[in-house]
Protein backbone atom coordinates (compact mmCIF):
# COMPACT_ATOMS: atom_id res chain seq x y z
CA UNK A 1 0.00 0.00 0.00
CA UNK A 2 1.63 3.61 -0.89
CA UNK A 3 2.32 5.93 1.64
CA UNK A 4 -0.48 8.65 2.20
CA UNK A 5 1.85 11.20 3.09
CA UNK A 6 4.08 11.08 0.15
CA UNK A 7 3.90 14.13 -1.94
CA UNK A 8 2.10 13.97 -5.10
CA UNK A 9 -0.25 11.19 -4.13
CA UNK A 10 -3.24 11.65 -5.75
CA UNK A 11 -4.87 8.68 -4.09
CA UNK A 12 -3.83 9.49 -0.56
CA UNK A 13 -7.10 10.81 0.36
CA UNK A 14 -8.73 7.41 -0.20
CA UNK A 15 -6.04 5.42 1.27
CA UNK A 16 -6.62 7.27 4.46
CA UNK A 17 -10.52 6.58 4.14
CA UNK A 18 -9.37 3.15 3.40
CA UNK A 19 -7.02 2.59 6.14
CA UNK A 20 -9.51 4.25 8.53
CA UNK A 21 -12.29 2.27 7.73
CA UNK A 22 -10.10 -0.98 8.04
CA UNK A 23 -8.84 -0.01 11.38
CA UNK A 24 -12.58 0.51 12.53
CA UNK A 25 -13.45 -2.93 11.54
CA UNK A 26 -11.02 -4.67 13.18
CA UNK A 27 -11.68 -2.42 16.40
CA UNK A 28 -15.42 -3.30 15.71
CA UNK A 29 -14.65 -7.18 15.67
CA UNK A 30 -11.82 -7.28 18.32
CA UNK A 31 -14.82 -5.78 20.77
CA UNK A 32 -17.65 -7.60 19.66
CA UNK A 33 -15.36 -11.04 20.09
CA UNK A 34 -13.68 -10.23 23.61
CA UNK A 35 -17.23 -9.04 24.85
CA UNK A 36 -19.33 -11.54 23.53
CA UNK A 37 -17.13 -14.52 24.77
CA UNK A 38 -15.79 -12.80 28.05
CA UNK A 39 -19.71 -12.30 28.92
CA UNK A 40 -20.83 -15.56 27.77
CA UNK A 41 -18.22 -16.75 29.80
CA UNK A 42 -18.99 -15.16 33.26
CA UNK A 43 -22.94 -16.37 32.50
CA UNK A 44 -21.97 -20.06 32.46
CA UNK A 45 -19.78 -19.65 35.49
CA UNK A 46 -22.74 -17.78 37.60
CA UNK A 47 -25.79 -19.82 36.02
CA UNK A 48 -25.80 -22.75 38.20
CA UNK A 49 -28.29 -24.85 36.07
CA UNK A 50 -25.77 -24.37 32.61
CA UNK A 51 -22.99 -26.53 34.75
CA UNK A 52 -23.55 -29.25 32.11
CA UNK A 53 -20.76 -31.10 30.10
CA UNK A 54 -22.59 -28.94 26.85
CA UNK A 55 -21.94 -25.49 28.29
CA UNK A 56 -18.48 -26.84 29.54
CA UNK A 57 -17.45 -27.68 25.71
CA UNK A 58 -19.29 -24.17 24.57
CA UNK A 59 -17.07 -22.59 27.42
CA UNK A 60 -14.16 -23.68 26.17
CA UNK A 61 -14.84 -23.05 22.32
CA UNK A 62 -15.60 -19.37 23.44
CA UNK A 63 -12.51 -18.88 25.50
CA UNK A 64 -10.57 -20.28 22.82
CA UNK A 65 -12.17 -17.95 20.43
CA UNK A 66 -11.44 -14.95 22.74
CA UNK A 67 -7.91 -15.74 22.65
CA UNK A 68 -7.70 -15.94 18.83
CA UNK A 69 -9.40 -12.19 18.54
CA UNK A 70 -6.44 -10.77 21.15
CA UNK A 71 -3.46 -12.52 19.74
CA UNK A 72 -4.68 -12.05 15.72
CA UNK A 73 -6.51 -8.67 15.30
CA UNK A 74 -4.33 -6.24 17.32
CA UNK A 75 -1.73 -7.61 15.20
CA UNK A 76 -3.41 -7.19 11.73
CA UNK A 77 -4.14 -3.72 12.80
CA UNK A 78 -0.72 -2.70 14.53
CA UNK A 79 0.40 -4.50 10.56
CA UNK A 80 -1.85 -2.34 8.95
CA UNK A 81 -0.81 0.87 10.13
CA UNK A 82 3.05 -0.09 9.70
CA UNK A 83 2.09 -0.58 5.77
CA UNK A 84 0.11 2.69 5.29
CA UNK A 85 2.48 5.20 7.04
CA UNK A 86 5.65 2.88 6.60
CA UNK A 87 6.94 3.78 10.07
CA UNK A 88 8.81 0.08 10.69
CA UNK A 89 9.59 -2.91 9.32
CA UNK A 90 6.80 -5.55 9.70
CA UNK A 91 7.20 -8.26 12.35
CA UNK A 92 9.98 -10.62 11.64
CA UNK A 93 10.22 -14.10 10.91
CA UNK A 94 9.96 -15.30 14.52
CA UNK A 95 6.66 -13.14 15.45
CA UNK A 96 4.94 -14.06 12.32
CA UNK A 97 5.53 -17.83 12.83
CA UNK A 98 4.27 -17.72 16.30
CA UNK A 99 1.28 -15.71 15.19
CA UNK A 100 1.09 -18.04 12.33
CA UNK A 101 1.10 -21.28 14.83
CA UNK A 102 -1.60 -19.38 17.01
CA UNK A 103 -4.17 -19.20 14.50
CA UNK A 104 -3.65 -22.81 13.25
CA UNK A 105 -3.75 -23.89 17.07
CA UNK A 106 -7.35 -22.18 17.57
CA UNK A 107 -8.42 -22.95 14.33
CA UNK A 108 -7.86 -26.85 14.59
CA UNK A 109 -8.94 -26.21 18.58
CA UNK A 110 -12.62 -25.47 17.39
CA UNK A 111 -12.40 -27.93 14.59
CA UNK A 112 -11.72 -30.91 16.65
CA UNK A 113 -14.22 -30.01 20.13
CA UNK A 114 -16.33 -29.49 17.39
CA UNK A 115 -15.76 -32.88 15.96
CA UNK A 116 -16.29 -34.47 19.33
CA UNK A 117 -19.10 -32.11 20.82
CA UNK A 118 -21.02 -33.74 17.20
CA UNK A 119 -20.29 -37.19 18.52
CA UNK A 120 -21.18 -36.33 22.19
CA UNK A 121 -24.54 -34.90 20.92
CA UNK A 122 -25.12 -38.51 18.98
CA UNK A 123 -24.75 -40.07 21.69
CA UNK A 124 -27.24 -37.91 23.78
CA UNK A 125 -30.15 -38.86 22.16
CA UNK A 126 -29.04 -42.45 20.07
CA UNK A 127 -27.82 -43.97 23.36
CA UNK A 128 -28.91 -41.41 25.80
CA UNK A 129 -28.48 -43.82 29.02
CA UNK A 130 -25.11 -44.57 28.21
CA UNK A 131 -24.47 -41.01 28.27
CA UNK A 132 -26.61 -39.86 30.72
CA UNK A 133 -24.19 -42.38 33.57
CA UNK A 134 -21.22 -41.97 31.85
CA UNK A 135 -20.72 -38.69 29.72
CA UNK A 136 -22.89 -35.80 31.16
CA UNK A 137 -20.78 -35.03 33.60
CA UNK A 138 -17.96 -32.91 33.93
CA UNK A 139 -14.84 -35.18 33.58
CA UNK A 140 -16.31 -36.22 30.64
CA UNK A 141 -16.19 -32.39 29.32
CA UNK A 142 -12.71 -31.58 30.39
CA UNK A 143 -11.16 -35.10 28.62
CA UNK A 144 -12.77 -34.24 25.57
CA UNK A 145 -11.23 -30.37 26.19
CA UNK A 146 -8.00 -31.74 27.09
CA UNK A 147 -7.88 -34.07 23.89
CA UNK A 148 -8.79 -31.40 21.75
CA UNK A 149 -6.06 -29.23 23.07
CA UNK A 150 -3.69 -31.88 22.51
CA UNK A 151 -4.68 -33.05 18.98
CA UNK A 152 -4.91 -29.15 18.07
CA UNK A 153 -0.97 -28.71 19.15
CA UNK A 154 0.11 -31.93 17.40
CA UNK A 155 -1.42 -30.69 14.45
CA UNK A 156 -0.23 -26.90 14.18
CA UNK A 157 2.98 -27.76 15.21
CA UNK A 158 5.74 -27.65 14.04
CA UNK A 159 4.42 -24.99 12.17
CA UNK A 160 3.92 -25.93 8.21
CA UNK A 161 2.30 -22.88 7.60
CA UNK A 162 4.20 -19.30 7.90
CA UNK A 163 2.76 -15.53 8.12
CA UNK A 164 4.39 -14.21 5.20
CA UNK A 165 5.58 -11.23 7.11
CA UNK A 166 7.80 -10.13 4.21
CA UNK A 167 4.86 -9.35 2.12
CA UNK A 168 3.07 -6.31 1.46
CA UNK A 169 -0.30 -7.76 2.48
CA UNK A 170 -0.93 -6.15 5.72
CA UNK A 171 -3.40 -9.24 6.53
CA UNK A 172 0.16 -11.53 6.49
CA UNK A 173 0.35 -11.81 10.45
CA UNK A 174 -2.37 -13.76 11.19
CA UNK A 175 -3.45 -15.07 7.38
CA UNK A 176 -1.61 -18.83 7.33
CA UNK A 177 0.36 -17.87 3.92
CA UNK A 178 1.83 -21.21 2.84
CA UNK A 179 5.62 -21.28 2.90
CA UNK A 180 7.29 -21.71 -0.67
CA UNK A 181 9.37 -24.82 0.65
CA UNK A 182 6.41 -26.19 2.27
CA UNK A 183 3.97 -26.85 0.11
CA UNK A 184 3.72 -30.60 0.98
CA UNK A 185 2.88 -30.00 4.87
CA UNK A 186 0.88 -27.33 3.74
CA UNK A 187 -1.52 -29.58 1.81
CA UNK A 188 -1.37 -32.20 4.51
CA UNK A 189 -2.55 -29.21 6.56
CA UNK A 190 -5.90 -28.53 4.81
CA UNK A 191 -7.03 -31.94 4.27
CA UNK A 192 -6.28 -32.59 8.00
CA UNK A 193 -8.99 -29.63 8.49
CA UNK A 194 -11.34 -30.52 5.66
CA UNK A 195 -11.27 -34.23 7.23
CA UNK A 196 -12.46 -33.17 10.41
CA UNK A 197 -14.79 -30.49 9.47
CA UNK A 198 -16.11 -33.01 6.90
CA UNK A 199 -16.39 -35.93 9.46
CA UNK A 200 -18.21 -33.63 12.25
CA UNK A 201 -21.00 -32.97 9.30
CA UNK A 202 -21.39 -36.63 8.95
CA UNK A 203 -21.69 -37.60 12.04
CA UNK A 204 -25.18 -34.90 12.31
CA UNK A 205 -25.80 -36.03 9.07
CA UNK A 206 -26.30 -39.87 10.87
CA UNK A 207 -27.78 -38.43 13.90
CA UNK A 208 -30.56 -36.00 11.28
CA UNK A 209 -31.38 -39.68 10.29
CA UNK A 210 -31.64 -41.25 13.40
CA UNK A 211 -34.32 -38.49 14.48
CA UNK A 212 -35.87 -38.98 11.13
CA UNK A 213 -36.42 -42.97 11.62
CA UNK A 214 -37.87 -42.88 14.87
CA UNK A 215 -40.29 -39.94 14.10
CA UNK A 216 -42.29 -42.50 11.22
CA UNK A 217 -45.46 -43.83 12.85
CA UNK A 218 -46.30 -47.24 12.95
CA UNK A 219 -49.46 -48.86 12.56
CA UNK A 220 -50.47 -50.29 15.62
CA UNK A 221 -50.83 -53.91 16.09
CA UNK A 222 -53.23 -55.77 18.59
CA UNK A 223 -51.77 -58.68 19.69
CA UNK A 224 -53.43 -60.72 22.37
CA UNK A 225 -52.04 -61.49 25.95
CA UNK A 226 -51.53 -65.21 26.73
CA UNK A 227 -53.15 -66.72 30.10
CA UNK A 228 -52.94 -70.34 31.44
CA UNK A 229 -54.00 -69.14 35.19
CA UNK A 230 -55.83 -65.63 34.80
CA UNK A 231 -51.90 -63.99 34.83
CA UNK A 232 -52.05 -63.01 31.44
CA UNK A 233 -48.95 -62.10 29.80
CA UNK A 234 -47.27 -61.45 26.49
CA UNK A 235 -47.22 -58.53 24.19
CA UNK A 236 -50.57 -57.79 24.23
CA UNK A 237 -51.07 -57.69 28.36
CA UNK A 238 -51.96 -54.34 29.43
CA UNK A 239 -50.15 -55.03 32.86
CA UNK A 240 -53.62 -54.78 35.02
CA UNK A 241 -53.44 -58.64 36.08
CA UNK A 242 -49.98 -58.20 37.51
CA UNK A 243 -51.07 -55.02 39.28
CA UNK A 244 -53.55 -56.67 40.82
CA UNK A 245 -51.10 -59.78 41.76
CA UNK A 246 -48.63 -57.11 43.22
CA UNK A 247 -51.56 -55.74 44.97
CA UNK A 248 -52.42 -58.73 46.47
CA UNK A 249 -55.31 -59.41 44.90
CA UNK A 250 -53.76 -62.20 42.98
CA UNK A 251 -53.75 -65.84 43.98
CA UNK A 252 -51.44 -68.95 42.65
CA UNK A 253 -47.67 -68.64 41.13
CA UNK A 254 -46.15 -65.39 40.14
CA UNK A 255 -47.17 -63.92 36.50
CA UNK A 256 -44.66 -64.45 34.12
CA UNK A 257 -44.41 -61.02 33.68
CA UNK A 258 -42.99 -60.11 37.62
CA UNK A 259 -40.52 -62.85 37.32
CA UNK A 260 -36.97 -61.74 38.18
CA UNK A 261 -37.83 -57.90 38.46
CA UNK A 262 -37.24 -56.17 41.21
CA UNK A 263 -38.16 -52.99 42.47
CA UNK A 264 -36.30 -50.47 41.05
CA UNK A 265 -34.12 -48.50 44.35
CA UNK A 266 -33.37 -44.84 45.00
CA UNK A 267 -31.16 -44.57 42.49
CA UNK A 268 -31.70 -46.89 39.90
CA UNK A 269 -33.68 -46.67 37.09
CA UNK A 270 -33.79 -42.62 37.23
CA UNK A 271 -32.83 -41.68 33.98
CA UNK A 272 -33.71 -44.93 31.86
CA UNK A 273 -35.27 -43.38 29.35
CA UNK A 274 -35.01 -39.96 26.63
CA UNK A 275 -38.47 -38.19 28.14
CA UNK A 276 -40.03 -35.63 26.00
CA UNK A 277 -38.85 -32.70 27.97
CA UNK A 278 -35.47 -34.19 27.90
CA UNK A 279 -35.54 -34.81 24.21
CA UNK A 280 -36.57 -31.61 23.32
CA UNK A 281 -33.36 -29.86 25.02
CA UNK A 282 -31.31 -32.10 23.10
CA UNK A 283 -32.76 -31.55 20.19
CA UNK A 284 -32.20 -27.63 20.56
CA UNK A 285 -28.52 -27.93 21.85
CA UNK A 286 -28.35 -30.22 18.31
CA UNK A 287 -29.20 -27.48 16.44
CA UNK A 288 -27.14 -24.80 18.42
CA UNK A 289 -24.00 -26.91 17.98
CA UNK A 290 -24.51 -27.29 14.04
CA UNK A 291 -25.67 -23.95 13.64
CA UNK A 292 -22.30 -23.32 15.13
CA UNK A 293 -20.37 -26.08 13.15
CA UNK A 294 -21.87 -24.91 9.72
CA UNK A 295 -20.59 -21.01 10.57
CA UNK A 296 -17.40 -22.71 10.84
CA UNK A 297 -17.31 -24.45 7.66
CA UNK A 298 -19.13 -20.65 5.76
CA UNK A 299 -16.22 -19.03 7.16
CA UNK A 300 -12.92 -21.08 7.01
CA UNK A 301 -14.60 -22.51 3.70
CA UNK A 302 -13.39 -19.94 1.15
CA UNK A 303 -9.85 -19.82 2.81
CA UNK A 304 -9.75 -22.69 2.64
CA UNK A 305 -10.41 -22.92 -1.18
CA UNK A 306 -8.01 -20.09 -1.69
CA UNK A 307 -5.01 -22.06 0.06
CA UNK A 308 -6.14 -24.87 -1.84
CA UNK A 309 -5.55 -22.85 -4.97
CA UNK A 310 -2.08 -21.39 -3.85
CA UNK A 311 -0.47 -24.60 -3.45
CA UNK A 312 -1.97 -26.72 -6.08
CA UNK A 313 -1.85 -24.17 -8.68
CA UNK A 314 0.17 -21.19 -7.77
CA UNK A 315 0.65 -18.50 -5.12
CA UNK A 316 -1.04 -15.77 -7.59
CA UNK A 317 -4.09 -18.04 -8.89
CA UNK A 318 -6.20 -16.49 -6.49
CA UNK A 319 -7.26 -12.54 -6.55
CA UNK A 320 -5.71 -10.70 -3.41
CA UNK A 321 -9.40 -9.37 -2.77
CA UNK A 322 -10.71 -12.53 -2.37
CA UNK A 323 -7.87 -13.74 -0.19
CA UNK A 324 -8.02 -10.82 2.22
CA UNK A 325 -11.78 -11.41 2.61
CA UNK A 326 -11.52 -14.95 3.32
CA UNK A 327 -9.30 -13.91 5.88
CA UNK A 328 -11.25 -11.39 7.30
CA UNK A 329 -13.91 -14.10 7.34
CA UNK A 330 -11.83 -16.30 9.48
CA UNK A 331 -11.63 -13.01 11.81
CA UNK A 332 -15.15 -12.85 12.35
CA UNK A 333 -15.52 -16.39 13.00
CA UNK A 334 -14.15 -15.38 16.40
CA UNK A 335 -16.94 -13.18 17.58
CA UNK A 336 -19.82 -14.75 16.19
CA UNK A 337 -20.33 -17.78 17.80
CA UNK A 338 -22.03 -16.37 21.55
CA UNK A 339 -24.79 -14.47 18.68
CA UNK A 340 -25.61 -17.86 17.62
CA UNK A 341 -25.83 -19.85 20.61
CA UNK A 342 -27.94 -16.92 22.43
CA UNK A 343 -29.99 -16.98 19.02
CA UNK A 344 -30.72 -20.48 19.03
CA UNK A 345 -30.93 -21.18 22.69
CA UNK A 346 -33.97 -20.31 24.99
CA UNK A 347 -32.40 -21.53 27.50
CA UNK A 348 -29.21 -19.31 27.72
CA UNK A 349 -31.67 -16.24 26.78
CA UNK A 350 -33.46 -16.79 29.95
CA UNK A 351 -30.80 -17.51 32.27
CA UNK A 352 -29.14 -14.07 30.63
CA UNK A 353 -32.66 -12.18 31.80
CA UNK A 354 -32.19 -13.68 34.84
CA UNK A 355 -28.60 -13.03 35.76
CA UNK A 356 -28.33 -9.40 33.17
CA UNK A 357 -31.67 -7.43 34.46
CA UNK A 358 -30.33 -4.71 33.55
CA UNK A 359 -30.42 -5.36 29.76
CA UNK A 360 -33.74 -5.43 29.87
CA UNK A 361 -36.96 -3.56 30.73
CA UNK A 362 -38.52 -3.45 33.72
CA UNK A 363 -41.57 -4.97 32.45
CA UNK A 364 -39.29 -7.77 30.92
CA UNK A 365 -37.75 -7.96 34.57
CA UNK A 366 -41.18 -8.26 36.19
CA UNK A 367 -41.91 -10.77 34.10
CA UNK A 368 -39.37 -13.31 34.10
CA UNK A 369 -38.84 -15.90 36.56
CA UNK A 370 -35.34 -16.57 37.48
CA UNK A 371 -33.59 -19.47 35.54
CA UNK A 372 -33.32 -22.26 38.17
CA UNK A 373 -36.91 -22.38 38.69
CA UNK A 374 -37.10 -23.17 35.16
CA UNK A 375 -37.73 -27.11 33.78
CA UNK A 376 -34.38 -27.67 31.66
CA UNK A 377 -36.96 -28.04 28.46
CA UNK A 378 -38.86 -24.48 28.97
Amino acid sequence: MANASEPGGGGGGGEAAALGLKLATLSLLLCVSLAGNVLFALLIVRERSLHRAPYYLLLDLCLADGLRALACLPAVMLAARRAAAAAGAPPGALGCKLLAFLAALFCFHAAFLLLGVGVTRYLAIAHHRFYAERLAGWPCAAMLVCAAWALALAAAFPPVLDGGGGGDDEDAPCALEQRPDGAPGALGFLLLLAVVVGATHLVYLRLLFFIHDRRKMRPARLVPAVSHDWTFHGPGATGQAAANWTAGFGRGPTPPALVGIRPAGPGRGARRLLVLEEFKTEKRLCKMFYAVTLLFLLLWGPYVVASYLRVLVRPGAVPQAYLTASVWLTFAQAGINPVVCFLFNRELRDCFRAQFPCCQSPQATQATLPCDLKGIGL
